[in-house]
């Protein structure tokens, strides 16, 4: 395994142990759970290795085999005092913060980092690293944390210490995913279900379309996202939109981006629920509508697309998919395609042309299956 040989040596010792979180596609429910409503995502085959060694002392040594630099080499980062990390490796520090915010005694550790989910595509390369960690420190230390415990202790690390005012999914995916499986979450309860979702059977795939393009969510436009959905429920008198029932109602009192924002989350919500009973029934080829109406909607409504991803989304539909949308923060970042077998190359080929004839380049394509959630690998 890359990152016990890499730890090998860069410490002159063994690690204790590797575990393994895997980033995350979002079927359905985008923007919904940091407004208390429900997702549908899955986890996917890429995600984050750790190996992991405890120290005697407070200070983490980080190496990512990611981060090399120009002489190829790869240089091990001393932090002694938290706030100095910077980059990704906030990230990691984040999780050794929240622990210790947390109550629990965690001291140092030595790290190294091997990572394959494609960065910047909007498969949560971030929570899995943050899960990862979580998971390595809570067996080490014998923390006796659940699953549930670790993916809110990692939101924690990336809302507060990292200052990415995220929602529970992409950290609650990583770690409590199952194959072959969906995970529906109720972001209020925190109640999870595994629905069974298993396209090959039905002849289908799930086509990651990865634009290439990255706008960094940092910039100030998810936090804007997340103030204009909590100023409309004040407005409303509601806790979260989430409780928001008469839409038509709603609507009527609000204007402006307050408007917009509540009518996507509420139909997402619902179309959340409509997919799940649509899989309940046995029609999986008829939830691309939802797909698509899904997309418009935060093209329009949450205003979160770019053009390279609807471009995307009108080319896979164009070739033959049975329904897209991006998925993910947006503002760039990764689509998914609900494809027909015999279909594959066909939407790949027309999104492609499309591509092509406004002088972008090709996207990448990566079929996606559900996969495991969190482990240890040894």
């Amino acid at each position: 395994m890359r990152a016990v040989d890499a730890f090998r040596a860069a410490f002159g010792h063994d690690p204790e142990g590797a575990w393994h979180a895997p980033g995350r596609v979002n079927l359905i429910g985008e923007h919904t759970d940091y407004n208390d409503g429900f997702v549908l995502p899955f986890a996917v085959p890429w995600g984050v290795t750790a190996a992991v060694g405890r120290r005697d002392d407070d200070t983490i040594t980080l190496l990512s085999l990611q981060a090399a630099g120009a002489d190829g080499k790869t240089t091990p980062q001393v932090i002694k005092e938290y706030e100095r990390a910077e980059g990704w490796a906030r990230y990691v520090v984040g999780v050794f913060w929240a622990l210790r915010q947390a109550g629990h005694a965690v001291r140092g550790a030595d790290l190294v980092i091997d990572g394959d989910v494609p960065p910047g595509a909007g498969l949560s390369s971030s929570a899995a690293l943050e899960v990862a960690v979580a998971m390595a420190l809570n067996d080490l230390y014998d923390l006796g944390l659940s699953r549930l415990d670790l993916a809110l202790l990692s939101q924690k690390a990336e809302n507060d210490f990292v200052g990415m005012p995220c929602g529970i999914m992409d950290q609650a995916a990583s770690a409590l995913s199952q194959e072959g499986h969906a995970l529906f979450m109720d972001c209020r309860s925190l109640a999870t279900r595994a629905v069974p979702l298993d396209l090959a059977a039905e002849g289908l795939q799930i086509l990651i379309i990865d634009t290439g393009v990255h706008h960094e969510l940092a910039d100030g436009q998810y936090a804007r996202r997340r103030r204009d959905c909590e100023s409309a429920a004040k407005r409303l008198g509601v806790e979260a939109l989430r409780d928001v029932t008469d839409l038509a109602a709603a609507l009527s009192t609000l204007d402006g981006d307050e408007r917009k924002r509540v009518q996507h989350v509420v139909t997402e919500n619902h179309r959340v629920q409509a997919l799940i009973g649509l899989l309940r029934a046995g029609a999986v080829r008829e939830i691309g509508a939802l797909l698509n109406a899904s997309h418009l909607s935060l093209r329009d409504q949450y205003e979160v697309s770019c053009p390279e991803l609807d471009v995307a989304v009108e080319a896979a539909v164009r070739g033959g998919a049975r329904g897209a949308r991006m998925t993910g923060g947006g503002f760039g970042g990764s689509a998914i395609a609900l494809v027909a077998a015999d279909r594959v190359q066909r939407v790949r080929e027309e999104i492609v042309r499309a591509y092509g004839q406004r002088g972008w380049a090709a996207p990448r394509f990566l079929p996606a299956a559900p996969a495991a959630g969190a482990r240890r690998l040894d």
